[in-house]
């Protein structure tokens, strides 16, 4: 919460301003699979302004290292994954599974698995959607609108701008299978898709 309300502060710095819909989707009972698209380091951000309690994010070991970033997202309970060990992000899947079942926490992924701030989405990994149905609890969609108007790196332009981020209705996945989770990724990636289109003002 301390490291919240400190990162909430830095909008104003960058001239940044989120609006915010669908925040009630969030009140579901026990724990919950909360899955976003993923641009920037921007998105800290707007991971503040919306950051339900009792939750964590899942995140990629390298991270650990990169400096004061890597201490304030360590301090902040990220869930570390190596993504080079198959074996490895399957073990801290099984126990994320059971810590989300004993302590009724939500767990944030990031499905495209890297940062993209291309427009679009990149396809969806599975491993958050396996988490659902292992833990037969519920996949939230968050979605933030494209930064590329106001913030593109590459043609290292960063200006102000409003970021739209919506919280859509959960995915329940009771009674899902294995057999399910490619469905279930589908599902979600198309809805969050058109979302994002729709947000950015982009037809889809």
């Amino acid at each position: 919460r301390i490291i919240k309300a400190v990162l909430k502060t830095f909008k104003y710095f960058f001239g940044l301003r989120f609006e915010v819909k669908g925040l009630e989707n969030f009140e579901v009972e026990g724990p919950a699979i909360i899955v976003s698209n993923h641009q920037s380091i921007l998105d800290m951000m707007g991971l503040m302004e919306i950051l339900p309690d009792n939750c964590a994010q899942v995140g990629k070991k390298e991270l650990m290292f990169a400096g004061p970033v890597g201490l304030v997202i360590y301090l902040g309970g990220v869930i570390f994954i190596n993504r080079k060990s198959t074996t490895s992000a399957k073990m801290v899947m099984a126990e994320v599974a059971k810590t989300m079942a004993t302590d009724k926490v939500k767990v944030w992924v990031y499905p495209e698995g890297t940062r993209n701030c291309t427009g679009d989405l990149l396809p969806f990994k599975k491993g958050a959607f396996h988490l659902a149905v292992q833990a037969q609890v519920p996949v939230i969609p968050v979605v933030y609108s494209s930064f590329t108007t106001f913030y593109n790196p590459k043609k290292k332009l960063f200006t102000s701008g409003k970021i739209k981020v919506e919280v859509l209705p959960p995915i329940e996945t009771k009674g899902l299978t294995s057999d399910d989770v490619s469905d279930l990724t589908d599902r979600c990636f198309r809805t969050m898709r058109e979302t994002l289109f729709r947000l950015s003002g982009r037809p889809s």
